[in-house]
């Protein structure tokens, strides 16, 4: 087993509207269906297990591009959008915040005897996962969610999320069963976070001997080690900025919604109601669902796609997200009964755009392109979790 990282998120307060839950239940399935149709499910699993890809996910799906509820929300709408078609996808979610992090064990075994997989070990795996994060690493984060995903193959993914209730801060971990080898050696591929200090790691390569000491203690007698242990005395920024986004790879994002040559995506662009501000949004939705792990290493672009729900970087556009919705599910749908034109369209906007940026220089700023949405947002169905974006004064005076 490796585990895939983890990434520390500041705590947001608020809640999810209702209309942007089931926005983003809705286009987490239709991600979900487009993934498994051209990669598989043991591709999807994996992919939860990447950090990055995650905070990307969210980001697209209209949430706070780097709070802590982005957690809670995605794996929501995951869960709410597959397992009514577990059975179909073949991906079973368990688990959840609080409470449903609790029923994670009794849940995995239902889907053991749904698929005959090894039930006792998922719920081993479930506990062992929790346990590392929240005892053999002891960083100063609690953990309160825990989802477990895995597939009817038995390939998981788990993300889980641990609260620091002195700094405010949240940190998640992501775990894969690709190539396991022990949960407690030297388990981590890379990390994701802000350096804290120094830390509790049972897991690091060197703890071994320490492992086996604390073993040894087990089995000794309490009272000795009771009068042996009594000898011893023991004396965050929330908006989006420009330093928090790749702007040559932005840039090439904007730049190609608006210069993409129509004779390369006819049956994209004759679609109803397709301009330039949803192309951009399917853009990164594409790159979402095709762009290699590289694609990912500034998530904060992602949420150019559909905003967030706080305003950050700008109000939610409700009819572009609908749009991206009623666009993917239909090419998922086509493709299902063979027919998968507007699929590779989607697909062919991911390699597009990767391509324009080879040659893309950037000579604009970042709050341009963030205010620039905001004026337009009341054009786009525009909301936050305060209400509906208003058009502009000076624009509301003129003749437009």
């Amino acid at each position: 087993m490796k585990k895939s990282g983890y990434a520390d998120l500041p705590l947001h307060g608020g809640h999810v509207p209702k209309w942007l839950t089931e926005r983003m239940a809705l286009l987490g399935g239709a991600i979900t269906d487009a993934i498994l149709i051209e990669y598989g499910k043991k591709e999807f699993v994996r992919r939860l297990s990447d950090p990055a890809w995650f905070q990307s996910l969210g980001c697209v799906m209209g949430m706070d591009w780097h709070s802590s509820g982005i957690t809670t929300s995605v794996m929501g709408a995951l869960k709410a959008a597959i397992n009514p078609r577990a059975k179909e996808f073949g991906i079973y979610i368990c688990g959840g915040r609080g409470k449903q992090s609790r029923q994670t064990p009794d849940e995995l075994l239902r889907v053991a005897d749904r698929t005959g997989l090894n039930g006792h070990a998922l719920v081993r795996a479930s506990r062992l996962t929790a346990k590392v994060d929240n005892t053999a690493i002891q960083d100063g984060f609690q953990i309160y969610l825990h989802s477990f995903v895995v597939s009817d193959e038995g390939d998981w993914s788990v993300v889980q999320q641990g609260m620091n209730s002195e700094s405010g801060y949240a940190r998640r971990y992501h775990w894969s069963s690709d190539n396991l080898k022990s949960f407690i050696d030297e388990p981590h591929t890379f990390v994701y976070g802000k350096n804290q200090g120094y830390i509790l790691n049972l897991t690091h390569r060197f703890a071994g001997e320490t492992r086996n000491r604390i073993v040894s203690i087990g089995k000794e007698n309490p009272t000795k080690m009771v009068n042996e242990i009594r000898k011893i005395h023991l004396p965050p920024h929330h908006d989006v900025r420009q330093k928090d986004v790749d702007l040559k790879r932005l840039g090439a994002v904007l730049a190609l919604s608006h210069e993409l040559p129509t004779n390369d995506f006819e049956d994209l662009l004759l679609v109803n109601g397709l301009g330039p501000r949803t192309l951009q949004s399917l853009t990164l939705v594409s790159e979402v669902i095709y762009g290699t792990s590289s694609r990912f290493a500034d998530p904060a672009r992602f949420s150019f796609a559909h905003g967030g729900k706080d305003g950050q970087p700008f109000p939610v556009p409700t009819k572009v997200y609908d749009e991206s919705i009623s666009i993917l599910k239909t090419a998922v749908a086509r493709a299902k009964i063979g027919s998968s034109d507007k699929l590779k369209a989607l697909k062919s906007l991911s390699k597009a755009a990767e391509k324009l940026e080879t040659n893309f220089h950037p000579n604009g700023n970042l709050e341009d392109v963030i205010q620039k949405e905001r004026n337009d947002s009341w054009k786009y169905g525009g909301k936050t979790v305060f209400g509906k974006a208003k058009k502009p004064r000076a624009i509301q005076g003129s003749l437009f």
